[in-house]
């Protein structure tokens, strides 16, 4: 935007400022020094820069604004009302309160203009990178040499000190660096203060160079001077070959006489006492609060009629590239739609092969299948394809200058990964997934969390599922993660059992809309599983089914197993038959999805009351109890594994046939199991 005078400008500055000052101070809690110092280089990247159109959020020619600096959050609503959007004053003077649309941090889904839930530091920084990296694969898709419409947009963001100390960032960019990903500009809000004090007490490395040597563009400013700030933003868009980051060292609580570049205007609110001060020093007119002078009003509503101008544009070329490219045009709007062949079950039942195989193998052979069906199926593993299995062969890679592929190196870096896969996920027309081994979870579970609060179709598969890795020794043998993962809301864990179960859980991966999907999949061998031959697959996506059925007229015993330890439930099941008892076995790859079951099905499976409830899981034994809301034996983990060979584990941990029913033997008789 041309001909704004500097003197409007500093008032607009300054209306963000005391909007998000305002914000806080009403809800007595938040955090006011960031949107105060970071308000110039706001204002200049949304008034001159963002192409955005608030009256379609969801625009796809926009570009993307990250404020992975979440904890100031008032900067980011303050935008959004002065912009246009879908954002009231009500919701301002809401701010943290029971059933706003302005939470504490920003989270996707609440206002239009949100990209991404932040606020756990670093996790918007990686965000950006993967919707960097989607809006390039889809340039790559879509632009033809007449129209190129897609991907030609930009990530901005603002990240804080915090987001680069989190090691979630350092992955990310040093995955952007290796991309090239010429379409990020952050600005990097050097104030020099985090909660605890300067950030000299920890934080005294050289972040240019740091990013310099990461492959980045670097730029530093003062981030209060409008000039420096426009030249630097020229310079980051002009750099198309590197991701760039504005090192804008401002004040924060800029305006604020007595807490300016104090801790304590970190995460506090002013107080009424200093908040009249700081009106007072920026010379603020306006006699009532929540306030919008005229003049920067106007400002905004230039800039949006600039924007219309844009956007009506944009519309006009994309009608044109679809009259133009009708089987491209239909290829895009299904993968935006996310669209399924109806039929998937039975293709990928088709495809799974009914031999002896590690369910990762068996993944492995499906993935092919799916990427044959689903050009806009992309992802990789953490520097582990060859043991996950995730490498969909015949497809090229994801490399710098090279977005046309769908296997991305994400090298050993599960918590980037992780972020990133979110940011592809909230871009659209992708259906992203991420591999590695199952005890490194670990690292991107914050990651995974976020997945879940967002409802982002993101598909984890996760191998090496048990202490059954075996040689490769306890650090590398999941206990505890299973029980750690179902734990999260919101996350889908599917454990299958064997081939048809592998093929089950990748349709129902593909499907869900609600969530994240994790797979998680075994090392070893497992033989296929014999079933009835009127069984219906579907059963297997509503968490848990008879897999074997008693021989008597009810269940004396019913055992509950998933993965690999149901073939030793079944075992164990023929030799407890064999001594009269009835026994009935439970194959549950989904614990999730059983409990949201109706009653009267769960109850048909888990047998008439009365029965006696026995789980087998390689693992630790949270959750079961809530599931079968009475004493049961849990023949699990309780203890960290060991290095040998997975079947003397087996034999020594106890997870054969005849050392199960050994155990059940004993525990009905009112015994140990030990």
């Amino acid at each position: 935007m041309k001909n704004i005078s500097r003197e409007d400008a500093v008032l607009a500055a300054n209306t963000i400022r005391i909007l998000a000052a305002e914000g806080v101070e009403k809800a007595k809690s938040g955090h006011p020094g960031m949107p105060m110092g970071m308000a110039d280089c706001a204002l200049v990247l949304w008034t001159r820069f963002l192409n955005h159109f608030p009256k379609d959020p969801d625009w796809a020619g926009r570009d993307r604004f990250v404020l992975s600096a979440g904890h100031g959050s008032m900067l980011l609503y303050s935008l959004l009302y002065l912009s246009g959007y879908d954002v009231t004053l009500d919701d301002l003077k809401s701010f943290r309160q029971w059933g706003s649309r302005t939470p504490g941090h920003p989270e996707h889904g609440l206002l239009p203009g949100v990209e991404t839930t932040t606020g756990p530091l670093g996790q918007g920084f990686a965000n950006g990178v993967g919707m960097a990296i989607a809006a390039k694969m889809s340039a790559a898709r879509y632009n033809t040499s007449d129209h190129t419409l897609f991907g030609t947009h930009r990530i901005y963001g603002i990240v804080s000190d915090g987001d680069l100390m989190e090691g979630v960032s350092s992955e990310a960019a040093s995955i952007a660096g290796h991309l090239g990903l010429g379409n990020i500009v952050y600005f990097y809000d050097d104030n020099k203060i985090t909660i605890e004090g300067k950030t000299e007490l920890t934080f005294s490395e050289n972040v240019a160079q740091r990013f310099e040597a990461y492959g980045w563009h670097t730029v530093t400013i003062d981030g209060h001077n409008h000039d420096q700030i426009e030249s630097a933003l020229h310079a980051g868009i002009e750099e198309t070959g590197k991701p760039t980051l504005i090192i804008a060292r401002t004040h924060i609580g800029f305006g604020s006489p007595n807490k300016r570049d104090t801790a304590g205007v970190h995460g506090a609110p002013l107080g009424a006492e200093e908040l009249a001060l700081t009106r007072q020093n920026l010379d603020w007119q306006e006699n009532t609060e929540f306030s919008v002078p005229g003049c920067v009003n106007k400002i905004f509503r230039d800039r949006e009629r600039e924007m219309q101008e844009e956007y009506t544009t944009w519309q006009q070329e994309f009608k044109n590239w679809q009259a133009a490219n009708p089987e491209l045009a239909q290829a895009r709007k299904s993968a935006m739609a996310r669209e399924i062949p109806e039929n998937i079950n039975s293709i990928l039942l088709n495809a799974v092969p009914m031999d002896a195989a590690a369910t990762r193998s068996l993944s492995g052979k499906l993935m092919q299948q799916i990427a044959g069906l689903l050009p806009n199926f992309v992802g990789g593993s953490a520097d582990l394809a060859p043991s996950t299995n995730t490498y969909l062969k015949g497809s090229p890679d994801i490399a710098p200058s090279a977005f046309d592929g769908r296997n991305f190196h994400f090298g050993i870096r599960e918590h980037g990964m992780g972020g990133i896969l979110n940011g592809i996920a909230l871009y659209g027309g992708f259906i992203p997934f991420g591999a590695t081994f199952f005890v490194f979870s670990d690292y991107m579970r914050a990651s995974v969390r976020l997945a879940a609060i967002m409802e982002l179709p993101v598909i984890y598969v996760f191998t090496h599922d048990s202490i059954f890795v075996g040689e490769d020794g306890p650090t590398h043998e999941p206990v505890e993660h299973l029980a750690a993962l179902r734990t999260i809301p919101g996350p889908t864990v599917l454990r299958p059992a064997d081939g048809l179960e592998v093929a089950m859980s990748w349709s129902y991966a593909l499907k869900n809309r609600t969530g994240p999907t994790a797979l998680i999949l075994t090392r070893q061998k497992v033989d296929p599983l014999s079933r009835g031959g009127d069984f219906d697959p579907e059963l297997v996506n509503r968490g848990a089914y008879v897999i074997s059925r008693e021989s008597g007229v009810r269940p004396e015993i019913v055992i509950l197993a998933s993965g690999s330890e149901v073939q030793v439930a079944m075992e164990s099941q023929k030799l407890l038959e064999n001594e009269g008892k009835s026994v009935r076995v439970v194959s549950v790859p989904c614990r999730e999805l059983f409990m949201r079951q109706s009653p009267e099905y769960r109850q048909s499976v888990l047998g008439l009351s009365g029965s006696k409830y026995v789980v087998v899981e390689a693992g630790v034994a949270q959750g079961w109890g809530d599931l079968l809301l009475q004493p049961y034996l849990m023949i699990g983990m309780n203890r960290f594994g060991a290095s040998a060979p997975y079947k003397i584990l087996a034999e020594k941990f106890g997870f054969t046939g005849e050392q199960v029913s050994v155990k059940i033997k004993k525990w009905l008789d009112g015994g140990t199991t030990e």
